[in-house]
């Protein structure tokens, strides 16, 4: 029986298909949940993992939800049957939008862009299948009341058509910000809330056990055009940076929710929810509105404030895990909890079993769940937050082993009531009987007594506070990031607001009453790049994308203290700030640490002794692999080719001399990054994806445009797709363009590409050497010593970005062969003289021309090049032996930049 004809609606009438376990409906949704928890617990040491958990809960389960259970409110509501045949299409499209979901997160994830859009194609042709599908049905079929609200279903169909195929676009590494805020428009308002708007009318008084309000239809017809409408509008507007047009669209889809929100509340004024299942959806709805609401105030602040569309950007890149977490996952787990049970069937004895396993501890899972997330949404420190999400994280995930444990139970109840002896499951729902007295009274947590619901109620939210609580303690600050907060805690209080952005605190000078206690609120303002602020007293701040925001308590100021950004290079810059202490007692009490003695200091600290430094006599780490030198010949081709590549930018600790380790910033895990080859006329398609702990970008010296663009900066998690055509012969130089560039380069982010020129003779061997220098760390694993780049002291100089590594594995050759050395500075402050001991150059191109050509009596003794200059040598040997070869700045060589070549006979 169809909802909207019942005064206490039950359960919309499952078609006889449906009932019982079906696995491609019921494994998928627990598969795709499960790997949420999974990549939750594990975030750390998973790559892009904000991206992964979105995507694995929204575009894993909730979508299989979605297909699943529209098509089973669709039959209901639209009174048809379903037959063998809508079973099985039914099957393949689930197989094909999980596929094609589990490709889309394999694809991006590894950087593999045609296997996110064979993903994004495969999901799209399942949910274009899924729409139409709906539209056949509807068209016959006799629907009542709410027959309607089907099309809420192919609305939501039609939009994730274009925010699939938009993610698929962005996956190739446009990440601009309005592309994105577009496909998230698109993907969470339009495919999963206007899915979830058209369902809770009927849905929300079925699990209410109450009569739907009778302006619930008539309502839910007008507010669609609304609700379509603005997901349109604003995400035309997020695409195009149009602030006002963002704010309209926004105002329209929150006006539809207010539409559709006064028959839910119409209908909880007849029966409170009670259960689990009612409670959990009704908070979903919560948060849903307040989330929207959030977005749309954001969106008209930041208009008429004239604070950019980056602002509001960061506003719903803050907002997209709340809707996530607050609103999609508890709809879900809150819609199942009352759907599960229906379609598993049996008659009312399992039916109620089920509903009561699943009903169990509801109010104490809700009060946590959503406690516990307000508590994220608050400033509070990085250590609350961190405990506040994992009471989130549990109290969500016990959904799991409740629902295992449910359906086990309505499996023995219709075991029971099927067995000789016990009551038939269809003649108890004919006859209404009750149970058999040995089952016991089978009473869900929604029917118990007020008190013991809001006895759960309460201690839900006491856990909440009392663990939150614990962790102020162990963090006094609260509401800073880092470390404690010094002086009296009664201290009077002032509170200042920082901004953080183009290397400068504004303000960077700020005067304080000794005895104060110092709140700072900052945000970072800048466009690409990542921030943070730490004191010498050591209150620190977490590190800040584009938009976010932290607050510090500094404490008690009782003497001046200094304070500065920590990420490499930019204190360096002049990203520094001063706390001066004012008034009596100014420089009492205990003073600040000198400056340098404080966090990111290199002196002092036990500097490597370069003088013992490992050198060609010591041996490497057992990890050690040198760096491929060989430069294979390229296979022939009629013409210009388009050659693409990822590249990937990470945070890793790798050996750079024997026995020596720093953590690098690496192009696809090595120092310098992968060597590009081919011909003038080539096309270069790169991807660049930071999956690194701040800001990074590229710099192609190969190809000749605008730097704009494809030169900027893009922050952890982001990517670009950057462009050229090889126009001009040479070996060029890559590197990283963020400021400081000089301390990102020094830290590993380099690399060659060779354009060869269209006459360049055969060799019988190639080699390419990149010359680098390290500026190393306090210590090993440490980073990039940016006051050792300013003193241009390079404590190694390298070829490939290991001192030494050709001693220990020798580039062979033989007799008689003609070797090609390409070689390239990438300084960033050494020249090179290039020279083979014992060999002479017959050839040598330097910067795109011929010095020598292969010349027969005359030669070259070295190839001198400055930093990002490059060029090639040819030399036969002319006997067996071991050829060393060094940059003839003999100082840089006994610092690493040496090598041999094993010449056989």
């Amino acid at each position: 029986m169809s909802p909207e004809l019942t005064s206490r609606p039950a359960a919309p009438a499952a078609p006889a298909k449906n009932r019982g376990f079906w696995p491609i409906r019921d494994i998928p949704t627990l598969a795709w949940l499960l790997l949420t928890v999974v990549a939750a617990i594990g975030h750390r040491a998973l790559p892009m993992p904000g991206w992964l958990m979105l995507h694995l809960l929204l575009l894993g389960a909730v979508t299989h939800a979605i297909l699943t259970w529209s098509q089973f409110f669709s039959f209901a509501l639209l009174r048809s049957k379903s037959t063998d045949a809508d079973r099985r299409t039914q099957t393949y499209r689930l197989i094909l939008s999980n596929a094609g979901s589990a490709a889309v997160i394999a694809g991006v994830l590894s950087g593999i862009w045609p296997v996110t859009i064979a993903g994004a194609a495969s999901l799209i042709a399942a949910v274009v299948w899924h729409g139409i599908s709906l539209v056949r049905r509807a068209r016959g079929s006799m629907p009542g009341r709410f027959g309607r609200t089907i099309r809420y279903y192919v609305a939501s169909a039609a939009l994730l058509t274009i925010g699939a195929a938009l993610g698929a676009w962005l996956a190739r590494g446009d990440g601009e910000p309005g592309l994105v805020l577009a496909h998230a428009f698109l993907n969470v308002l339009g495919w999963i809330g206007l899915t979830v708007a058209g369902t809770v009318v009927t849905l929300w008084p079925t699990i209410l056990r109450t009569r739907a309000d009778e302006h619930a239809a008539t309502g839910a017809l007008r507010a669609l055009p609304l609700l379509a409408a603005g997901v349109v509008v604003a995400a035309t507007g997020a695409a195009l940076a149009l602030l006002p047009v963002v704010a309209v669209g926004l105002l329209g889809y929150l006006a539809g929710l207010v539409i559709i929100g006064v028959s839910l509340l119409r209908a909880a004024r007849q029966k409170a929810p009670r259960s689990f299942a009612a409670l959990s959806v009704g908070m979903a709805l919560v948060w849903w509105a307040g989330a929207v609401a959030v977005v749309v105030v954001g969106a008209i602040v930041a208009f008429l404030t004239g604070s950019g569309f980056a602002a509001l950007a960061g506003l719903v890149d803050q907002t997209v895990p709340y809707l996530a977490a607050g609103f999609a996952a508890q709809v879900l787990v809150g819609a199942l909890s009352y759907l599960i049970p229906v379609v598993l069937g049996g008659g009312p004895t399992p039916v109620r079993t089920g509903t009561t396993g699943f009903d169990s501890l509801g109010p104490l899972r809700v009060t946590v769940a959503n406690a516990a997330l307000a508590v994220c949404a608050l400033p509070v420190s990085s250590l609350i937050r961190v405990v506040a999400s994992v009471m989130y994280l549990l109290a969500m995930a016990s959904f799991l082993l409740v629902m295992l444990r449910a359906m086990r139970a309505q499996r023995r109840a219709k075991a029971s009531v099927s067995s000789p002896g016990g009551s038939s499951g269809e003649g108890a729902t004919d006859a209404g009987e009750q149970p058999p007295r040995r089952h016991g009274p089978i009473t869900p947590e929604g029917e118990q007594p007020p008190g013991r619901r809001a006895g759960q109620a309460v201690a839900g939210l006491l856990a909440v506070l009392l663990v939150t609580s614990g962790a102020a303690a162990a963090d006094p600050i609260g509401l800073g990031g880092g470390g404690a907060p010094t002086g009296d805690a009664d201290a009077p209080v002032q509170t200042v607001q920082v901004e953080a952005a183009d290397m400068r605190f504004t303000p960077d000078r700020i005067e304080v009453p000794a005895g104060t206690r110092l709140v700072i609120e900052i945000t970072n303002t800048d466009d690409e790049l990542v921030h943070d602020l730490v004191f010498a007293n050591g209150a620190t701040g977490e590190r800040l994308a584009p938009g976010e925001s932290d607050t510090i308590d500094v404490g008690v100021i009782t003497a001046d203290v200094e304070g500065w950004c920590s990420i490499v290079g930019h204190r360096q810059m002049g990203m520094t700030m001063q706390i001066v202490a004012t008034g009596a007692g100014a420089g009492d009490g205990d003073a600040a640490p000198a400056e340098g003695a404080g966090h990111g200091d290199h002196g002092g600290h036990g500097d490597h002794d370069m003088g013992a430094m490992p050198g060609m006599d010591a041996e490497p780490g057992p990890d050690f692999t040198p760096y491929e030198a060989v430069l294979d010949p390229l296979p022939a081709s009629d013409g210009p080719v388009t050659r693409e590549i990822t590249l990937t930018v990470r945070d890793e600790e790798r050996e750079v001399a024997p026995g020596i380790t720093q953590t690098l910033w690496v192009y696809n895990g090595s120092a310098p990054g992968p060597v590009l080859h081919g011909r003038v006329g080539d096309r270069f398609v790169i991807t660049l994806e930071n999956r690194a702990s701040m800001g990074h970008s590229i710099d192609f010296h190969a190809g000749a445009l605008a730097p704009d663009g494809p030169m900027r900066t893009i922050a952890p998690g982001e990517s670009l797709t950057y462009t050229f055509t090889a126009t001009r012969a040479g070996i060029w130089m890559y590197h990283c363009a963020t400021m400081p560039m000089p301390a990102h380069m020094a830290n590993g982010m380099y690399g060659a590409v060779i354009i060869e020129p269209d006459d360049l003779p055969a060799v019988d061997r190639s080699y390419v050497l990149v010359q680098g220098e390290y500026y190393l760390g306090d210590h090993d694993g440490g980073e990039v010593d940016v006051d050792k780049i300013a003193a241009r002291n390079p404590d190694l100089v390298t070829f490939n970005g290991y001192a030494y590594q050709y001693d220990h594995a020798p580039l062979p050759a033989a007799v008689g062969e003609r070797v090609r050395v390409w070689v390239l500075d990438a300084g960033i402050d050494r020249p090179t003289s290039f020279h083979v001991i014992g060999g002479q150059f017959d050839t040598v191109w330097s910067e795109g021309a011929y010095l020598l050509n292969r010349s027969e009596d005359t030669g070259s003794q070295a190839l001198g090049l400055q930093p990002a200059q490059g060029g090639f040598v040819e030399l036969v040997f002319p006997e067996a032996g071991h050829y060393p070869f060094v940059t003839h700045y003999m100082i840089d060589a006994e610092r690493g930049a040496h090598g041999i070549f094993d010449v056989a006979p």
